[in-house]
């Protein structure tokens, strides 16, 4: 890393995405909505820090795992620690999350996504956890997700039959 990629790094690590004043936080709420622990879910976040960081220094696309991009669909809901205290104040970039147009970009994402594995490996100097930034097969794989309260209901998982 060049020394102003380490400077924006080390602001993006000492971003606090969670309100200390709050009862309930980001993070709180990030594990119980996707049902993770609250160790995974500080993973998620650490990485989804790594992730804003690739955004912030590159200057080609970059494409989250699905895990990466929960931690961003709700992070853009808290706008004010979004736009502001993160874009803004910290990177003093806006970055914009599009939607997908369809099927037809299956094939761009999945080549984004590979490529933005590799950036994370260089500058990094590691591989990036397996448990959260899944193979690429997988990611444009698993893509069919509803939103379920799983206080009314009950989740239980197919059951994979051997062809």
């Amino acid at each position: 890393m060049t020394d102003e990629q380490n400077i924006i790094w080390n602001k993006i690590q000492n971003f606090e995405i969670d309100d200390i004043d709050s009862s309930f936080t980001f993070t709180d709420r990030l594990a119980r909505e996707n049902g993770w622990s609250m160790e995974y879910s500080l993973r998620t976040i650490l990485e989804y820090k790594k992730f804003i960081f690739l955004i912030a220094i590159s200057d080609f696309p970059q494409t989250p795992s699905d895990q990466i991009d929960q931690v961003w669909h709700l992070h853009l809901l808290y706008t004010e620690s979004y736009w502001i205290q993160l874009c803004k104040y910290t990177i003093n970039k806006n970055i914009h999350h599009g939607p997908t147009k369809g099927s037809e970009e299956k094939t761009l994402f999945k080549e984004q996504y590979l490529r933005t594995l590799e950036f994370y490996t260089s500058l990094f100097s590691e591989k990036p956890p397996k448990d959260i930034w899944i193979d690429a097969e997988t990611r444009f794989k698993e893509i069919h997700f509803t939103r379920v309260n799983r206080k009314r209901n009950w989740i239980i998982p197919k059951l994979r039959l051997k062809k």
